[in-house]
């Protein structure tokens, strides 16, 4: 997983700047990270299992590097894929409300608003919506690769599972556990593939997660509230083109996890066909309540994109070829377009056989 998180904060850009009775609302990220832990009511894992469960990760990925390389197209000289890092639930909500508060930092100064009654209410209500999000996703999240992105000085990206989620799910679902966890490496590897082989993917990444933020900061509070809602999540045609365009980038680096995960996992692994059932199980069947959050958060969109992004990425394979799906890699504008996820034929013929769509 990649773009969850990040999709969570271009919801909270929308969010943190939305106008209540003439202020404006900061998130507090202490507040957040408290509220979310509290939540979870559960005790850490001890750090010495998650060390022995974060070797035994690298033994599996160490299992599966060639055969994953062998199929995406390998790695530039000199490049090398992170190692894992296995965390449990409270340390997956400290290190996204991390990612949330470094990605939302350039928001701090230009929202900030003195303290009032109604400040404090409004910020209170946010606090509480995401960490509510936050503790709801820590509890789902199986793995995720975290590219560092807005991140000011250079950090090694880094690999994670979610050791009690990988766990819990095994159990429910009857799992092989080793065999679950090299499929699930299997994804976050293809994902570090993804930004190690292609350098311009983060700073791309970057610049449109910038252009978003300042779109937001731009919107001033004397602009009557859908106004400045508009100009937060569209800004016109040019600011939904940007919106669409991420949205598009995000379906194709996760699409295609799904479709390199499965298809090395297929080759590798002899309870694949069990791990595959147990995964599409697993995203269509929610109860009434959990249905109601992955919608009221944006999540059910988010992952609806996701499809879209493994339908074109399987499409382009099947009918192409891997060599002709890579082409996607090469760039911004070799990227599909929102309206090519659904035709993969005319993604092919601009990008591969260079002809005007």
């Amino acid at each position: 997983m990649v773009g969850a998180v990040y999709g969570v904060a271009a919801v909270l850009v929308v969010e943190v700047v939305r106008p209540r009775g003439g202020t404006t609302v900061l998130l507090d990220w202490d507040d957040v990270g408290r509220l979310a832990t509290a939540r979870l009511r559960e005790e850490r894992v001890a750090p010495e299992r998650l060390a022995r469960a974060a070797e035994a990760y690298d033994g599996f990925a160490a299992e599966v590097r060639e055969p994953l390389l062998e199929a995406v197209g390998g790695l530039p000289p000199g490049v090398r894929l992170p190692g894992f890092q296995a965390l449990d639930r409270a340390g997956w909500l400290a290190l996204n409300v991390g990612i949330l508060r470094r990605v939302m930092a350039p928001l701090a100064s230009a929202t900030s608003v003195p303290d009032s009654r109604l400040a404090v209410a409004g910020r209170a209500g946010v606090n509480r919506y995401v960490a509510m999000m936050l503790t709801f996703m820590a509890r789902r999240v199986l793995g995720q690769y975290d590219p560092q992105l807005l991140g000011r000085e250079h950090v090694q990206p880094a690999l994670y599972l979610v050791e009690p989620n990988v766990a819990a799910w095994g159990r429910l679902a009857g799992l092989p556990g080793d065999d679950l966890r090299r499929w699930l490496i299997l994804h976050e590897m293809t994902h570090a593939w993804q930004f190690a082989a292609h350098p311009w993917l983060r700073d791309y990444l970057d610049s449109q997660v910038d252009e978003l933020t300042a779109a937001a900061v731009a919107a001033t509070p004397s602009r009557a509230g859908l106004q400045r809602l508009m100009a937060v999540t569209a800004g016109g045609p040019s600011r939904w083109q940007l919106v669409r365009g991420m949205q598009a980038m995000m379906s194709l680096i996760e699409g295609h996890g799904n479709l390199v995960m499965n298809l090395v996992g297929r080759e590798l692994l002899p309870s694949f066909a069990r791990l595959d059932a147990a995964y599409r199980r697993r995203s269509g069947e929610r109860g009434p309540l959990e249905r109601l959050v992955w919608r009221a958060t944006g999540l059910e969109m988010k992952l609806e994109q996701y499809r879209a992004g493994e339908r074109f990425a399987r499409a382009v394979h099947e009918r192409y070829g891997m060599e002709a799906l890579n082409r996607a890699w090469e760039g911004p504008d070799a990227v599909p377009r929102p309206e090519e996820l659904g035709a993969p034929e005319r993604w092919y013929r601009r990008v591969v056989e260079g002809r005007r769509s």
